[in-house]
């Protein structure tokens, strides 16, 4: 009996999906059923796969100039994705998107130097080049808050521009952190074991008088305007982050909540500072993992009491506003590493799991396809049981997959539309390293 309801369920799906072809409008009906949100957030299953990487940017390009999208907020430290934003603001040559990229210097640098990325780079800076009002630029923001050093310089640094004075007495507090050579896992151990004092007050402090100056400091034009916003946004990043560090060794609030709450509060800034740039409601697209933008309710996150950013954007901006995209793969391969901190490795994916959506979706008639999961009373009835569903981050530990990267959700709650590739490749790093190179194609 079994057999005949999955094949019941094929037969239903078979007929649902539409095939990804290779043309140029073969995502003009994604475009449609994306309608009028102004949030779309698209995922992806791994943080190393070509085909997601390359699908997410020909999304966005359609987004950017058919519906007019104003900004990208990616899984990325605000800092560092900054660098990219003035590179497609015009600052410096079009030829200069390597210098761009450099701020991408932590672990795991593969996610954004990459070569999948760099042609998206180069046209969105052409776009903007040929815009006839500078204003309308589109822009490159981080959401992340992991840059707790780097976030601290950039606003002594701002503030050394336009107020010495100010610029002092933040380098005073930020000295609490250790004159910004604390290791921020660090600092959190040392808080939480009572061996360091917290840096709360002072974090708040400098934020405060951030935000208070701001008037001052933007009076002039807009150019001064785009650069407070990075300092405030700089300033919130400590903050968020001194909490988040000391939060993974005092066990009190999951530390993944706040880094997710984190994203929504600079989500909410970025929609601010571009209504006010563009003098119309923000249209934002983001770039994140699957598990930030798969609603956390349909996941066993809920069962947690975890949030994430699909699931925050929805709440505070409705439903109607947010189109929350997901990806999946069968098998193929994977750029990736062993543990926190190792090299870049060009990994294999172990074919999907009996039982998962991948292995169910790799039994389906097109190999590459769209699925809308939108009002579709016959999906919600066969996946109303929850089904497992894969899991890449930056870590891909294949002999131990099911535990480490398999968990359960509801697909239909989870996202508004799903895109498998059956057959995945690996993004390829801009700078080799041999244990990239390891592992083939047999």
């Amino acid at each position: 009996m079994g057999l005949n309801i999955n094949q019941k369920l094929i037969d239903i799906l078979n007929d649902d999906i539409e095939p990804l072809s290779e043309k140029e409008d073969k995502y003009s009906s994604l475009l449609e059923k994306i309608g009028n949100a102004r949030f779309v957030l698209i995922g992806e299953a791994t943080h190393g796969t070509h085909e997601f990487y390359q699908a997410r940017a020909e999304i966005t390009q359609h987004l950017i100039t058919k519906k007019g999208f104003m900004a990208v907020a990616i899984e990325g430290d605000w800092p560092d994705a900054y660098r990219i934003h003035r590179y497609l603001q015009g600052i410096g040559s079009k030829k200069d998107w390597k210098q761009a990229l450099d701020g991408f210097k932590r672990f795991p640098t593969w996610m954004w130097r990459n070569t999948t990325l760099v042609p998206f780079f180069r046209w969105l800076r052409t776009h903007n080049d040929n815009l006839t009002s500078p204003a309308a630029k589109v822009g490159f923001y981080g959401l992340d808050l992991y840059s707790l050093n780097s976030s601290m310089q950039a606003v002594i640094d701002y503030l050394n521009k336009v107020d010495p004075e100010a610029a002092e007495r933040a380098r005073t507090r930020y000295a609490c952190f250790d004159h910004l050579g604390c290791d921020p896992q660090t600092y959190g151990y040392l808080t939480s074991e009572g061996l360091k004092k917290a840096c709360v007050k002072e974090a708040i402090e400098q934020i405060l008088e951030l935000q208070h100056q701001a008037f001052e400091y933007v009076r002039t034009d807009n150019i001064a305007e785009e650069e407070y916003f990075f300092a405030s946004q700089n300033a919130r990043v400590v903050k968020d982050a001194e909490t988040y560090y000391r939060s993974m060794f005092e066990g009190r609030v999951s530390s993944w909540n706040l880094r997710d709450m984190h994203m929504l509060e600079t989500l909410n800034s970025i929609a601010d500072h571009l209504e006010t740039r563009f003098e119309k409601p923000a249209k934002i697209i983001v770039w994140a993992h699957n598990s930030h933008v798969g609603d956390a309710r349909a996941t066993e996150m809920a069962e947690d009491c975890e949030v994430n950013i699909g699931l925050l954007v929805r709440e505070h901006h409705g439903v109607a506003d947010t189109y929350l995209i997901g990806f999946s793969t069968y098998q193929g391969f994977v750029t990736a590493a062993y543990e926190w901190d190792a090299p870049a490795e060009h990994k294999c994916v172990n074919p999907g799991m009996a039982g998962s959506y991948e292995g169910l979706f790799h039994h389906l008639k097109y190999k590459n396809f769209l699925l809308d999961l939108n009002d579709n009373k016959q999906i919600e009835h066969y996946f109303h049981t929850p089904r497992l569903q894969r899991a890449i981050g930056v870590i891909y530990r294949p002999e131990t997959e099911r535990y480490s990267h398999y968990f359960f959700t509801h697909l239909p709650y989870q996202f508004d539309c799903v895109i498998h590739f059956d057959e995945t490749t690996a993004i390829q790093p801009l700078e080799m390293n041999p244990e990239w190179q390891l592992e083939k194609p047999s």
